[in-house]
């Protein structure tokens, strides 16, 4: 599939049959890697010529706002299949890939009637794709809203002992708790337990002996936990803290780790249904805003062709995709097919300055319609 693609349009003098078969035999002839096909525009609306004017003033702005759409979704689509790990899907429309659907564009008159001004399905189109936008911005935030939350927990999982929960690594016979006893989780650096572990018992009276155990240990710190009377518990922590221990605060409770393993699995689920959802929904609505771009685009031939060519619509619409050694050469070809008298009020302002800026805003001016579209 080519990732650039030209929509051009040239002036018929005589037919345009006789315009296509020249246009198909210089191409096969001079530029035979290039892709060709008929664009089939069909006879739209023109209106006024001022509000076909007032037309050519917005079409570049609301190209590329509804390109600038496309990609969003698109490149939505690219993260949500790298986070899942599944093989990427061509992306269609009608169940088409997305470059036949444009080299072989067909109007759809139930969804957008020709007999409707063209401002009207422009308008209709911009309207469309903003909402689609709209869409895609609550979709991505509910999302990712779940995502953070997932992220602040996993945190909290895998950060140092020093801060991370530690709720999953103490079990109930690590704890004991009665009337008159207590048990204190102790964070250790690595290179500390060996004094640790020869100085607890003396941090202050009453630590019942040998009662300190590591419960976990990561690059860092080690965890451990240690029994003392409940009346001497604060003494403890204060001698600890000199010496650079410490002291975990920690109220075992088995509803609480209930309930927060709970809450966990629930965000799993949330997530893969956010993201299951969100992936088939921009699969979809990039499927409808690319529909609705091309058909833009076949309005942007016609409006175009009336102002460069004139009433009434008499020009031959094409689709070409030439790699970038073949551009010139098919350049040249496409301009040898136009009317040579007047294709010096088209060269580019590095061949003449000051010459005429194409229509629709295209910073490459031609003596026929061209503009380009990018696929990926």
């Amino acid at each position: 599939m080519a990732s650039r693609y030209w929509m051009v349009s040239l002036p018929v003098q005589g037919s345009a049959s006789s315009l296509w078969n020249r246009l198909q035999e210089q191409i096969s002839k001079h530029s035979f890697d290039t892709p060709l096909y008929r664009l089939n525009v069909p006879n739209l609306r023109v209106g006024t010529l001022d509000s076909l004017l007032s037309l050519s003033d917005d079409l570049l702005k609301s190209n590329s706002f509804v390109e600038g759409v496309s990609q969003k979704i698109k490149r939505q689509i690219e993260e949500l299949e790298k986070v899942s790990g599944v093989e990427s899907n061509v992306l269609t429309v009608d169940g088409v890939p997305i470059d036949s659907y444009l080299t072989r564009f067909v109007w759809d008159e139930a969804k957008y009637p020709t007999i409707s001004p063209l401002r009207d399905i422009v308008d209709n189109i911009h309207s469309q794709v903003a909402k689609t936008e709209d869409d895609l911005k609550i979709r991505v935030a509910e999302y990712n809203n779940v995502r953070s939350q997932l992220n602040a927990i996993n945190r909290k999982q895998s950060g140092s002992l020093a801060v991370r929960d530690i709720s999953n690594l103490v079990k109930p016979e690590d704890i004991i708790i009665s009337e008159h006893l207590t048990t204190l989780l102790v964070v250790v650096p690595k290179y500390s337990q060996k004094e640790w572990l020869s100085s607890y018992e003396t941090l202050t009276s009453y630590v019942v002996p040998r009662s300190s155990k590591k419960l976990y240990e990561d690059n860092e710190y080690a965890l451990y936990s240690v029994t003392l009377f409940n009346r001497v518990a604060d003494n403890f922590k204060t001698s600890a803290r000199e010496k650079g221990f410490q002291i975990r605060e920690f109220e075992y409770s088995p509803e609480a780790q209930e309930s927060r393993k709970q809450e966990l699995e629930k965000l799993v689920q949330d997530q893969e249904s956010l993201r299951s959802s969100l992936l088939q929904w921009s699969y979809a609505s990039y499927a409808e805003v690319f529909l609705s771009w091309m058909h833009f685009c076949a309005v942007r031939v016609f409006a175009e062709s009336i102002l460069r060519y004139g009433l009434p619509p008499s020009f031959l619409a094409s689709v070409l995709a030439p790699s970038v050694k073949s551009e010139k050469k098919v350049r040249s070809i496409l301009e040898g097919l136009c009317d040579s008298a007047n294709s010096i009020y088209w060269k580019t302002e590095d061949e003449v300055g000051g010459a005429m800026a194409g229509l629709g805003g295209d910073s490459d001016a031609h003596p026929y319609v061209s503009f380009t579209i990018n696929l990926a």
